[in-house]
């Protein structure tokens, strides 16, 4: 656990000294759960929400995007049940003064306490019986994997009847009676469990007593529901059909903790995808799988996982989550939801407009229902640093080791894809080359141009960017109009000729090697 949080605090530590991401208003000691991107991280959470819309948008002809307003009318959110039932229950240690979300402690809990000894008790199998070993037969034979399965359903059985009831204390029982933790102190002192509304209530109008109370969006989907026919009429979709957004999206998030995981302010990358009644688990399973495809080529199989939800929301049918392997453990990155027809007969209640679309192919009307993919730019963005940032053994000059940091983040995703290196600064010659290759290749990339301190330093400054590609200008260079091109994971070096360097690279950066 210990070098978790090592590996946590690295990842925080190197994200402000390499301009990925700052404290916001940090000169007047910050303002918490509250971050701005620097230079570098916001060219990177530019280049992944271009990676989701380009899978999303460009590659589907029957999926559109939208950019609809912050703002909304209050109705909406009466209307998609967030004013009533958008509530997080919240525990406070006595003892530590912590507050903690009470299902969230409680799910921990099964997965740290639970889980964990299940996985332990399989692995010990397959060790002892090797090839050989039958995990379905151990999993439903062996003692002390039924008794934590039991023990397992019967918590969430609880657990989920709770929530279903809005019944806090039930969700406090629940917590004693397994003994549950303060994660930080081991104190298992607690107050009472409450409820508390996340929006964000602001004022609309001239003077506040006169004014309109409005919210603060918790979630962009509201905006593409209540444009569905808007959207579906001036681009003639058929059902079925999709709907994009990225966009942002804010909640007043009382246990905001672990970075940019869970943060009060945040953006979402969510696509609304219109179905005909009846078809909707077939869409259900379909984007699970595709969604999943995506992430599988930026991160190791081994760091992904689907988990399906015991708790569903009071608008799904079906949901599961794509959880992504964090230094603090598996958590959410992706949300997949059969919402079926909430959301639209919800709206086509509260506005008495009707919201339905007519199915030429069954002469009917109806309103579709839906299937949500919502991710988080920023959990995209810490999952993407948190699977690049590598520290590891390098051969130095003098034919020994060291250590070298480095930002493995996917070519076509790095916020700086080239860096222009002239060997030695002060030899005009090659810094005037060096300068036309940086004009010539900066129409096509994100390049930058570095002469400060020795060329090895400069190589691990644009290491530790996640820049995949430095091209060294050289004295050879001026002879033969050729540079090295150096890779970044490998550290291969090759002379390539100045008139194929932007082709070469292009063909590394290309994004279609990601959606491919």
């Amino acid at each position: 656990m210990q070098n978790s949080q090592d590996t946590f605090k690295k990842i925080i530590s190197h994200c402000k000294e390499y301009g990925y991401i700052f404290q916001s208003s940090e000169i007047y000691d910050g303002l918490s759960a509250v971050y701005d991107y620097g230079p570098y991280g916001s060219e990177l959470k530019n280049n992944i929400k271009n990676y989701w819309w380009s899978a999303m948008v460009k590659l589907n002809e029957n999926i559109v995007g939208i950019d609809s307003a912050i703002f909304m009318h209050p109705t909406i959110w009466k209307a998609s049940g967030h004013v009533d039932a958008f509530n997080d229950p919240l525990i406070d240690n006595k003892d530590s003064k912590k507050r903690y979300r009470a299902d969230t402690l409680i799910e921990d809990f099964i997965a740290n306490k639970i889980d964990k000894k299940i996985t332990k008790e399989v692995a010990k199998a397959r060790k002892r019986f090797g090839d050989d070993f039958d995990e379905a037969q151990f999993m439903s034979t062996n003692p002390r994997v039924l008794a934590n399965l039991e023990k397992k359903a019967a918590i969430m059985e609880r657990f989920t009847k709770a929530m279903e009831e809005n019944d806090m204390a039930g969700l406090k029982a629940v917590i004693e009676e397994n003994e549950i933790a303060d994660p930080e102190t081991g104190s298992k002192n607690w107050t009472d469990v409450r409820q508390f509304n996340l929006m964000f209530a602001t004022k609309m109008g001239a003077l506040a007593e006169g004014a309109d109370t409005i919210y603060l969006r918790p979630e962009t989907a509201q905006g593409i529901f209540v444009n569905f026919l808007n959207v579906q009429k001036t681009t003639r979709q058929k059902i079925p059909f999709g709907i994009a957004q990225i966009g942002k999206a804010f909640r007043n998030e009382i246990v905001a903790r672990q970075f940019i995981f869970r943060m009060r302010e945040f953006e979402q990358m969510e696509m609304q995808f219109f179905v005909r009644p009846g078809t909707e688990m077939e869409f259900y399973n379909y984007w699970k799988e595709t969604r999943m495809k995506w992430h599988r080529a930026l991160f190791p199989e081994s760091k992904l996982r689907f988990h399906d939800h015991d708790n569903l929301a009071h608008y799904a049918n079906a949901a599961l989550d794509i959880e992504f392997e964090f230094p603090f453990g598996f958590k959410e990155l992706e949300g997949i939801h059969s919402r079926t027809d909430f959301d639209l007969a919800s709206h086509q209640e509260y506005s008495g407009k009707k919201l339905q679309y007519f199915d030429p192919e069954l002469q009917e009307n109806y309103v579709p229902y839906v299937v949500e993919t919502s991710i988080g730019v920023d959990r995209m963005f810490l999952a993407t640093i948190s699977n690049a940032l590598t520290e590891e053994e390098v051969p130095d000059a003098k034919g020994g080791t060291a250590k070298r940091v480095v930002l493995k983040i996917h070519p076509a995703l790095c916020p700086v894809k080239v860096a222009i290196l002239p060997l030695v600064k002060k030899d005009e010659a090659l810094t005037s080359k060096a300068r036309s290759i940086f004009e010539q290749l900066k129409f096509s990339h994100n390049c930058q141009y570095d002469e400060k301190d020795a060329i090895g330093r400069r190589y691990r400054r644009q290491d530790a960017i996640g820049t995949p590609y430095c091209v060294t200008v050289d004295t050879q260079t001026i002879e033969d109009n050729t540079v090295t091109l150096r890779e970044r994971d490998s550290m291969e070096q090759v002379r390539i000729p100045i008139s194929g360097l932007e082709q070469a690279i292009a063909e590394k950066l290309d994004l279609r090697n990601l959606l491919g």
